[in-house]
C-alpha cells in the first residue's frame, strides 16, 4: 500500500510539472517613495493557494537568470517572485554592480526593508498562502535573504546560494523565526573560512535550526553559467555544485512548506 501511494504521488507530481501553465507578471510595488519592479511566476492551472518563494537576485538585479529561477519554482507548484532591491530601472552592469550593491551592504536596515517590501507584496498575491513563505537568494541575494531572516520576517526558511554570510548585527540572529540553509562553495575566496566560522557561531548562539553545505572545488557564483569555469578568478560556474545545491533547496522547501 505504501509503495502504491508513493507511486501515485510520483505520477501526480510528474503530471503537474508536465501540464503546468506558467503565467508571469511584471509588477510594481513600493518601499516608501521608491518604485520597485519585480517579476512573479506561478502555475495558473493550480486552483488552490500555494507557498510563496521570494527570490533575491545577484548584484546585477532582476534579469534573465532570476526570472528563469522564478519560473522553475513556479513549475514546482510555488508562486515565486524575483524581488527588486535597487529600484525600477536600476540594473547595473558588471562594472557598476559592486558600487550599487555596496550601498545596501553598508546599509543593512535598507537592505532588509527592500526585501521585506517584496515579501509583503508576494504575501498578498492572489495565488499565495501567506502563512507559507520562504526566501532564496544568490550571491548578493544570499546575503539579503539572511538579513531578511535576521530581521524577524515571517518566513518558514531562507536559502542562500554562494552568498556572503557576514552581518554587522550577529545578535539579530535571535530574531530568526524559520530555518536557514546556506549553500557554499568550499573554495570561495570572497567568503573566507573566518566568515564561515563566524556564521556558524552566530547560528549556534541563537539556537537557529540551520544547515551549511560546502561544495568541493566550488568558488563564488557556482550556480551562474555566465561566470565562466575558471576557478582562479574567484567566481566560476560549477555544474555539479549547481545541480546538487538545487536539489538541496528543493528538499529544504519541501520540508519547511
Amino acid at each position: 500500500m505504501r509503495f502504491m501511494t508513493l507511486a501515485l504521488l510520483f505520477v501526480f507530481c510528474a503530471g503537474a510539472s508536465v501540464n503546468a501553465e506558467i503565467k508571469t507578471e511584471t509588477v510594481e510595488y513600493r518601499d516608501g517613495d521608491t518604485v520597485l519592479e519585480g517579476y512573479i511566476a506561478y502555475d495558473s492551472k493550480l486552483a488552490a493557494k500555494r507557498p510563496g518563494i521570494l527570490v533575491v537576485p545577484d548584484w546585477l538585479g532582476v534579469g534573465a537568470n532570476v526570472k528563469k529561477t522564478a519560473e522553475k519554482l513556479a513549475a514546482m507548484g510555488y508562486t515565486a517572485m524575483a524581488a527588486d532591491i535597487y529600484g525600477k530601472g536600476i540594473r547595473p552592469d558588471q562594472k557598476s554592480a559592486s558600487e550599487v550593491a555596496g550601498k545596501y551592504k553598508s546599509d543593512r536596515p535598507l537592505m532588509r526593508r527592500r526585501a521585506q517590501a517584496g515579501l509583503d507584496y508576494l504575501a498578498k498575491h492572489k495565488t499565495v498562502d501567506a502563512k507559507k513563505l520562504a526566501a532564496t537568494g544568490y550571491c548578493f541575494g544570499g546575503t539579503t535573504v539572511l538579513e531578511l531572516a535576521r530581521s524577524g520576517a515571517p518566513v518558514k526558511g531562507v536559502v542562500s546560494f554562494h552568498g556572503g554570510l557576514e552581518t554587522p548585527s550577529p545578535k539579530d540572529a535571535s530574531n530568526i523565526k524559520g530555518k536557514v540553509l546556506a549553500l557554499h562553495g568550499a573554495d570561495d575566496p570572497y567568503v573566507p573560512a573566518a566568515e564561515v566560522a563566524a556564521f556558524e557561531n552566530e547560528m549556534r548562539s541563537a539556537k537557529v535550526d540551520w544547515e551549511l553545505v560546502k561544495y568541493a572545488n566550488a568558488v563564488h557564483s557556482f550556480t551562474i553559467k555566465d561566470a565562466g569555469t575558471d576557478n582562479s578568478k574567484g567566481a566560476a560556474y560549477n555544474a555539479q555544485a549547481d545541480k546538487r545545491s538545487w536539489e538541496a533547496m528543493k528538499d529544504f522547501l519541501q520540508e519547511i512548506l
